[in-house]
């Protein structure tokens, strides 16, 4: 294939860029396996709301994986780790959920910094969205860690949580 001919973006950015989209598929993997946990444990709305939750890390790594494409980059897929199979409770899945959140909220915060040292308009532009959204995903990720304690061992409150995030 031949060069873009639009103006090529700085390999720092673009490289930093490329490295989010595989923590965002990392992401999706991770929340499809809470949610094969899940299901095993016979929680489905528990299931369906990681579910839903991977799809829209997928959605997110190809927005990246796309604005990569749209300033003429390259992309060049990472390799991406295993995430665990297992989780002890509900609880404690959501509270791995709410620190991958944290995490990727602090990867994007550095892009987005790297973006502003470098003069990268566009990539500024793209990172906003995603600051905001990770002002949601936070949120969703703490107040269901916030429920589930409310709940502690009660299964009664388990099931109802579970239903309620089925409607998700």
């Amino acid at each position: 294939m031949t060069e873009s001919a639009q103006t090529p973006m700085k390999a720092v950015v673009r490289d930093a860029i490329e490295e989010q989209v595989g923590h965002e598929f990392y992401a999706a993997y991770l929340y499809l396996s809470m949610a094969g946990s899940f299901e095993v444990a016979n929680l489905p709305g528990f299931a369906h709301w990681m579910r839903e939750q991977s799809k829209e890390e997928l959605e997110h790594a190809m927005k990246f994986f796309d604005f990569l494409l749209d300033r003429g980059e390259r992309v060049q897929l990472p390799a991406l780790d295993s995430p665990p199979a297992t989780f002890r409770s509900p609880l404690d899945a959501f509270e791995q959920a709410l620190e991958h959140e944290k995490r990727v909220t602090a990867s994007i915060h550095s892009i987005y910094d790297l973006a502003v040292r470098e003069g990268d308009y566009p990539a500024q532009v793209l990172l906003n969205w995603f600051v905001e959204e990770q002002v949601e995903e936070e949120k969703a990720a703490s107040e269901a860690v916030e429920r589930l304690k409310m709940a502690g061992e009660d299964s009664a409150a388990i099931l109802m949580l579970d239903a309620e995030m089925g409607r998700r």
